[in-house]
């Protein structure tokens, strides 16, 4: 099972960025569908995704038909858009036999219409107030794939880490530090 990011002809170096950087802790591919509105050597983007760019699977295609030929027959594909009214938590993603695709469209517009309604049953939405218009491109990605990767158990991810210079080291070894009763007054 292998999950993948795809950004459908991202037009923001900062947003690509941030995700190539979510993709690189979360052992996620990350497919981008041209045209892209920057080059892929861009500052900005460079910058947003720091020194993580050695650590992230980047497929590049073409177009959206190019992305579309390289599904194979057991790959689960989900658009993610507002005007959907199925819920992106409602999906279950632990089939270990399938790879997971989650399809993100241009910040301005989207993804194309004609696209959604042929994949109209693979439409998915977060949930959102109506103070806004949506939610910026890479947070979106980091809630869609954060559920898909706590519904399959966080594969290949330290759940915890101990640094050499923990600021809680002292307290490995005193769990009845996390104990106490939050609402109580001391």
């Amino acid at each position: 099972m292998t999950n993948h990011v795809v950004l459908y002809e991202p037009l923001m170096p900062a947003n690509t960025g941030n995700i190539a950087r979510t993709c690189a802790g979360t052992n996620t591919v990350l497919d981008l569908i041209e045209p892209l509105g920057f080059q892929i050597d861009n500052k900005k983007m460079k910058r947003a995704g720091l020194d993580y760019w050695d650590k992230v699977e980047v497929h590049m295609h073409d177009d959206l038909n190019a992305f579309l030929k390289t599904l194979g027959p057991d790959d689960e594909m989900y658009l993610i858009s507002k005007f959907s009214s199925k819920n992106y938590s409602e999906v279950d993603y632990t089939d270990k036999n399938k790879n997971y695709y989650f399809v993100f469209g241009k910040e301005t517009t989207g993804l194309p219409e004609t696209f959604m309604r042929e994949y109209y049953d693979r439409n998915l939405r977060i949930p959102m107030s109506d103070n806004i218009r949506c939610y910026n491109l890479s947070n979106s990605v980091a809630m869609v794939l954060l559920e898909a990767l706590r519904q399959q158990g966080f594969p290949n991810m330290e759940i915890t880490h101990h640094y050499e210079n923990d600021k809680l080291k002292d307290d490995y070894d005193r769990p009845e530090r996390y104990e106490r009763n939050l609402g109580e007054n001391k």
